[in-house]
């Protein structure tokens, strides 16, 4: 019996210790992106609705997000974050991708 708690105090333990934020979103579209160019219907039919959405200087701006972590090991973490002009056109963009 008592292996029986130990057990499941560990597996509650190692369930407890996973945990991700944010939605997954396809970074292989990212190279397509060009400032200037892409429009911001372009970058929701490749990416889907962001995570978050924000503004910067008055400007619209989109954050795609990925964060895993793990109870053992390092947890991993890509972002994509969108700033569009006043015509919804990608203004400037960064990503960083840990996977």
């Amino acid at each position: 019996m008592k292996f029986v708690r130990v057990f499941l105090l560990a597996l509650c333990m190692f369930v407890v210790g996973c945990g991700t934020v944010g939605k997954n979103f396809d970074s292989s579209k990212v190279k397509n992106i060009q400032n200037n160019v892409t429009t911001q219907i372009e970058i929701l039919d490749w990416f889907g609705v962001p995570y978050k959405e924000g503004t910067e200087n008055n400007y619209t701006m989109w954050t795609y997000q990925l964060d895993t972590w793990q109870a053992i090991g390092e947890g991993q973490s890509k972002g994509l974050v969108i700033l569009f002009d006043d015509k919804n056109i990608v203004k400037a963009y960064r990503y960083e991708s840990s996977y």
